[in-house]
């Protein structure tokens, strides 16, 4: 089983487990999360699913629930209130304590925002992304304010990461977000504790977001070439 039909069955499995009518939605951002977005507006036209309200990480998430005939709303609606009942995402990376990073896609503010105001938060994932430690292999994504580019990336030295720009694919200059900013992609030569260093991001002036989730993650649908489907689940919960 190549890599996309893996992404699709685990994407899919989320949906068709996860999913029921009335919900309020909380759709992630990626090239795996894109399939529970498919599965979910082929349930829709199909009548199997009613009353679903869904809320978009990012304009390209937007953009796939369009298509796919899934009604949109924002966190703020009066319909939705700031709370979710179920959301699903991928990651770049997941940790044996299921860690994560996201953001590689450059949606990981919205991304945090929407996991963490769901009842129920689960992660969809190929096998390739289960790591010993995270932010090594793959770099930690930060969402961070142009007029602080040169502070944030010092105070991230001070943690031990190496911070680079992410530059724009065919476009002059840095990635902009969809919220105005630029990203700052960490990457560290040690491991380090998730929950602590998800705050010590958070608490770095014009540092909007990071891609550090050490928080709420309920389950990890992991699949696997052959076609299984793999659940992980924690143990006991973390303290933030």
């Amino acid at each position: 089983m190549d890599a996309d039909e893996i992404k699709k069955q685990v994407g899919f499995a989320a949906v068709d487990e996860f999913v029921k009518s009335g919900m309020r939605l909380g759709l992630g951002t990626g090239s795996t999360a894109v399939w529970a977005v498919r599965r979910l507006g082929g349930l829709l036209k199909a009548g199997k699913l009613q009353g679903i309200l869904a809320v978009a990480t990012s304009s390209q998430t937007e953009m796939e629930c369009q298509k796919a005939g899934v009604p949109l709303r924002s966190l703020n609606d009066p319909e939705i209130g700031g709370c979710l009942d179920f959301a699903v995402d991928g990651a770049d990376e997941v940790d044996e304590n299921l860690n994560l990073t996201k953001g590689g896609g450059g949606a990981l503010l919205i991304e945090k925002i929407v996991a963490y105001s769901a009842a129920k938060f689960v992660v969809v994932v190929d096998s390739s992304k289960l790591v010993k430690n995270l932010g090594i292999a793959f770099p930690v994504p930060t969402e961070v304010l142009r007029e602080a580019r040169l502070a944030a990336a010092k105070a991230f030295a001070a943690l031990g990461a190496e911070a680079q720009v992410r530059m724009a694919v065919k476009k002059m200059g840095a990635v902009i977000t969809d919220n105005g900013n630029i990203l700052l992609d960490l990457k560290f030569s040690r491991a380090f504790d998730p929950a602590e260093m998800e705050a010590l991001l958070s608490r770095i002036p014009g540092v909007l977001g990071n891609g550090v989730f050490s928080q709420h993650v309920a389950e990890v649908m992991v699949g696997y070439p052959d076609g299984r489907i793999g659940r992980l689940k924690k143990t006991e919960p973390q303290t933030p």
